[in-house]
């Protein structure tokens, strides 16, 4: 199936790719492109898509924060 095909049909359903809304594509979907797909999986990798909380630790739990995540890289 060609991916006009593809596209053409998921465009009816009305799907859209979350980060560029361009019509999603079943290959990829939700996305519409493995480009899309890269780029949402990196945000989630580097942590992107992080829930603030304002929990505490528990006694003896180590905390993270984002100037430890960052540590060793360059600055830009």
């Amino acid at each position: 199936m060609s991916d006009d095909r593809l596209i053409s049909l998921t465009a009816r359903r009305g799907e859209r790719c979350p980060l560029c809304q361009k019509p999603s594509a079943e290959r990829y979907r939700p996305f519409c492109s493995k480009r899309c797909a890269e780029i949402d999986l990196g945000r989630w990798l580097k942590g992107g898509y992080r829930i603030p909380t304002e929990e505490t630790p528990a006694p003896g739990e180590q905390v993270e924060t984002d100037a430890e995540e960052t540590e060793g890289e360059m600055p830009r």
